[in-house]
C-alpha cells in the first residue's frame, strides 16, 4: 500500500523542513516531475517522459530485476504492458534506508479498466491473457527458482482447504445453539464437501498420469493477479499492469481465476463461459490436459470455502448479515454453476 511518508530535517539556518520521502525517492531518477497525486496504493506522477507510477515494492531485489527484464522482453515483442524505469544507478529498485521501504517507478498508462458489464471487453481481456501466456512461454532466459511453484501445489492447497472445511463443520456441529449462518452452512455442507473431495481426487489422478512433457507445456509465467482492474484500454489498445505477483506455474490458473470472477457476476452463464474459453483458444491452443485442469480449478467450491474460512477467522459471537447473503448467493447460483461445469466436463472427457 502507498503511504505518504513525512520526514523532518533542519536547514542551514536551524529551521525545520518537512518533506515527503517520496520526493527524495523520485530525485534518484532521470526524470522531471511536474506534479504528483495519490492513487490507489501508489503515487501517480506526471513527468517530462510521460505518465509514471511510484509504488512501494515488497519483493526482493532479484524479483525486481526479473520483473524489469520480463517486462522489457514483452515490450520488445510489441506487447503493451507497464515497464519499469531504472534509477540513475541503473537499478530497477530504489531503497529508502531510513524507512527500509523499496520502490519501483513504472511507465504508466491512463485509460479505462476492462468493463465487466461489456462482453466484448471481457473477451478482449481473455485474448490479451492468451497472448501474454504465448509470449512468456517463448522467453528464453533462465527462470529464477523463487518464481517456481511446487508441481503438487494445487493438490496441497485443496487438501488443506478440505481439512479447514471439515474443521468448521465440526465446530458448528458441536455447538448447542446455532445462529442463522451456521444452520444454513450445515444444510449445504455435505453437498460442497462431496464436490471438494471429488475434485481433489480427480486432481490427484491427473497429477499422477501427466507426463513430464505435458507438464512442461502446461507451465509458464503467470501474471498472478489477472483481473479487470489490471487490464486497461489506452490509446486504442489493451494494456496489462501490475505484474508483481508473477510466478512460474500452470498457465490456466490465470484463466480460471479470471473466469471465476466474471462468471460469478454473470450467474455462471454457460454461453459466456464457452466464449471465454474459445477466445483464449483462438490465440493460444489449449491442450486437453489444460482443459481438464481448467475444469478442476473451476469445479472446486472455492467460494464456499472462502465463506467458511471468513467465518472461521471472525468473531463467532456476532455474524454479519453479509456473510449470510454471500452464502445464499452461492446457493442460488449452484444450479447454473453445475450446468456450466457439466458442459465443461463434456469438453474434457
Amino acid at each position: 500500500m502507498y503511504r505518504e511518508r513525512q520526514c523532518i530535517r533542519k536547514d542551514s539556518y536551524g529551521g525545520v523542513l518537512v518533506y515527503n520521502r517520496e520526493e527524495e525517492i523520485l530525485e534518484q531518477y532521470e526524470v522531471e516531475i511536474r506534479s504528483t497525486a495519490k492513487g490507489r496504493g501508489a503515487l501517480n506522477c506526471d513527468t517530462d517522459k510521460g505518465a509514471m507510477l511510484l509504488k512501494e515494492f515488497r519483493g526482493s531485489k532479484e524479483r525486481a530485476a526479473f520483473l524489469y527484464d520480463i517486462l522489457d522482453f514483452l515490450a520488445g515483442e510489441g506487447f503493451a504492458a507497464e515497464t519499469i524505469v531504472t534509477a540513475k544507478d541503473g537499478e530497477p529498485l530504489v531503497r529508502d534506508e531510513a524507512s527500509a521501504a523499496s520502490y519501483l517507478l513504472k511507465n504508466w498508462y491512463l485509460g479505462r479498466e476492462c468493463d465487466v458489464r461489456n462482453r466484448d471487453d471481457i473477451l478482449a481481456a481473455v485474448k490479451k491473457l492468451a497472448k501474454l501466456h504465448s509470449l512468456t512461454q517463448s522467453y528464453q532466459k533462465q527462470i529464477p527458482d523463487f518464481l517456481r511453484t511446487d508441481n503438487e501445489g494445487l493438490l496441497q492447497e485443496y487438501e488443506r482447504h478440505n481439512r479447514e472445511l471439515n474443521k468448521v463443520k465440526n465446530y458448528i456441529r458441536n455447538k448447542n445453539q446455532k445462529n442463522a449462518f451456521e444452520v444454513l452452512f450445515m444444510r449445504v455442507y455435505d453437498n460442497y464437501k462431496t464436490q471438494a473431495f471429488e475434485v481433489t481426487e480427480q486432481l490427484k489422478r491427473q497429477s499422477e498420469s501427466l507426463s513430464d512433457d505435458s507438464m512442461d507445456q502446461m507451465f509458464g509465467l503467470c501474471h498472478g493477479d489477472y483481473n479487470q482492474h489490471n487490464v486497461l484500454f489506452s490509446q486504442g489498445e489493451w494494456v496489462v499492469l501490475n505484474f508483481e505477483r508473477m510466478s512460474y506455474d500452470i498457465l490456466v490458473q490465470d484463466l480460471a481465476n479470471f473466469m471465476r470472477k466474471i462468471l460469478e457476476k454473470y450467474n455462471w452463464n454457460t454461453g459466456l463461459g464457452l466464449d471465454m474459453i474459445t477466445a483464449y483458444d483462438t490465440v493460444r491452443k489449449l491442450l486437453p490436459e489444460e482443459l481438464e485442469q481448467l475444469y478442476l480449478r473451476l469445479a472446486y467450491p472455492k467460494k464456499f470455502w472462502k465463506i467458511a474460512n471468513h467465518y472461521a477467522s471472525s468473531r463467532k459471537s456476532w455474524i454479519s448479515g453479509r456473510d449470510i447473503e454471500k452464502l445464499e448467493k452461492v446457493m442460488d447460483q449452484e444450479p447454473q454453476r453445475k450446468q456450466f461445469l457439466k458442459m465443461l466436463f463434456y469438453f474434457t472427457s
